[in-house]
């Protein structure tokens, strides 16, 4: 094979792993929202030693967000290690973001450097992967841990392989999907399926015995443990059906029936294009149809992941006991995007050896931009004009394909398509102006200082974050709409710290901020500038 695409694949790496640290840095706007905040406070728990587990005999729990130990035990061991602030806080999802390219780079970079490659741009480089390595949630943890659980699967049973070895990895890589989120059971059916199917072909014994024999071993101590700690084995099972009671409202079966045909049908295809995803899907398609040109390849192993995965996320229950499909939200994805971004680098790879189905997937690229229309478009649009400037290269022009470079200009035409929306994101200005904020609390509101701090709606849940969980006893916190009810004693402050990025960010003056800066201001007429960072203000009050 051409040295120049053996070493594709580690080009690919350095450049995605540098992309992905840029937008990290160049993006980063704090905390999220509560979730991020709980699991933050988990960590500190654990942490400090003051994580426990607890009996919850009338139901009165629907929080499945402390059951994912996997999701900030990680960053209890970075806190203690470095401290409390935003960075050890969301480096463990952005580690887990760059571990799942680097096991696309490991897994193919000699078998398939064309598939490793652009299945390393195809996720590393879409928007919502890259927006998640930014926030402490599960999503992009859970999908390193999917990804490394399949990928253990593959290799352990590959006739050359140490079956006993990779079967425990699949155990154990499996288990730590679990503890991680519940939606690595979406795996479980194409995983059943080919134990079905090496039973009915009496092979890969060793490795379905050592994986099975351990995983039930893992899971009977994980019962044993909560039944002694929460006197309830399957807890978790029941706090997942408390928390989609207790959300019924919103599902599909109560509070939004009207909704569920369109919710079955064509609303997941409009969700994946709609994100940016319907590119991976039509190269994976592609691949579907061109399985004669996958003979000794693993693409029918991914695709028969992908699409199983696809299956039951478009058809699937978050809940056992009633039928409520999935959110479609970005981040419920993530399992789906390993299998789904090498199934679309098998699809890439045929078109590029052979030149064929060029004119047909840049149509579908275009039919793609033109039901979208919006600023997701320009991927498509983009894609589009690649693959009929492709198809006629290798047609009425006559040239080759294959060549080295034309699996260049392929991977180029991806990466520069794929990352048109994180570029424009690394453009913006801040719209939580966290760091500005995090300065002004750091160098102005420590002790010795005693008093009020008045602040917006959104600070008032996670500002004991901004102190490491360790807010000087000598300082209290109160929404602005309780300054007429605070009454100073002596020797104490006020102070009124205005976040302009807050009351003005669309995600939050949808539902939480009711109040602009004009009407903050107007309750606190007496008032002396303190400190000024960029669109945060500290002042004085009276």
């Amino acid at each position: 094979m051409n040295r120049t695409l053996l070493r594709l694949p580690t080009y690919t790496l350095v450049f995605v792993g540098l992309f992905t640290l840029a937008y990290f840095f160049l993006t980063h706007e704090g905390l999220y929202a509560i979730d991020d905040y709980f699991y933050s406070r988990y960590a500190y728990q654990l942490a400090t030693g003051t994580f426990h587990l607890a009996p919850d005999p009338q139901g009165l729990l629907h929080d499945p967000l402390r059951e994912r130990v996997l999701i900030f035990a990680p960053v209890a061991l970075l806190y203690r290690l470095f401290g409390v602030d935003i960075i050890t806080t969301t480096l463990w999802p952005l580690l887990c973001t760059l571990g799942c390219v680097g096991l696309f780079w490991a897994l193919y970079r000699r078998r398939e450097p064309m598939v490793a490659s652009a299945a390393m741009l195809l996720l590393g480089l879409h928007y919502f992967s890259l927006n998640l390595s930014n926030y402490l949630y599960p999503d992009n943890i859970l999908m390193f841990w999917c990804l490394a659980s399949s990928a253990a699967l593959l290799i352990g049973r590959r006739p050359e392989r140490a079956a006993g070895v990779w079967g425990a990895c699949f155990a154990l890589l499996t288990f730590a999907a679990l503890l991680s989120k519940e939606t690595i059971v979406y795996y479980f059916p194409f995983y059943a399926a080919l134990l079905l199917l090496d039973l009915r072909y009496q092979r890969h014994y060793r490795f379905w015995g050592v994986a099975l024999s351990l995983g039930l071993v893992l899971l009977a101590g994980y019962l044993v443990y909560y039944q002694l700690y929460t006197n309830d084995a399957l807890y978790r099972i029941h706090l997942i059906e408390r928390t989609n009671d207790f959300l019924k409202e919103g599902n599909y079966l109560e509070g939004n029936r009207a909704a569920l045909v369109a919710r079955i049908t064509w609303q997941p295809l409009s969700f994946f294009v709609d994100t940016g995803l319907g590119g991976v899907l039509i190269l994976a398609v592609a691949a579907l149809f061109g399985r004669r040109q996958h003979q000794g390849s693993d693409a029918g192993y991914w695709l028969g992941l992908a699409f199983t995965t696809l299956a039951f996320y478009w058809l699937g229950s978050t809940s056992l006991s009633q039928y409520n499909p999935i959110t479609l939200l970005p981040r419920m994805t993530t399992p789906l995007l390993p299998p789904l971004c090498l199934a679309a680098g098998f699809g890439l790879r045929n078109f590029v050896q052979t030149g064929r189905g060029g004119w047909l997937l840049g149509l579908a690229m275009l039919a793609a931009a033109v039901w979208v229309r919006s600023s997701v478009s320009l991927i498509y649009g983009g894609l589009s004009l690649y693959f009929f400037g492709a198809s006629w290269w290798v047609g009425p022009a006559k040239k080759q394909a294959g060549t080295t470079a034309f699996v260049s200009v392929a991977l180029l035409a991806v990466a520069v398509c794929t990352a048109i929306r994180p570029v424009y994101f690394m453009r913006k200005p801040s719209v939580s102006s966290h760091f500005a904020q995090n300065r002004i609390i750091r160098q102005h509101l420590q002790a010795p200082a005693r008093g009020v701090v008045f602040v917006d709606d959104f600070l008032i849940d996670s500002y004991d974050f901004y102190y490491g969980y360790q807010v000087p006893p000598g300082l209290t916190f109160r929404r602005y709409s309780a300054a007429d009810s605070v009454h100073l004693g002596s020797g104490q402050h006020a102070w009124l710290l205005l976040n302009r990025s807050t009351l003005t960010n669309d995600e939050l003056t949808r539902k939480l901020i009711r109040y602009s800066e004009q009407d903050v201001l107007q309750r606190f007429p007496q008032r002396r500038t303190v400190a000024e960072d960029g669109k945060v203000t500290l002042y004085s009050v009276e």
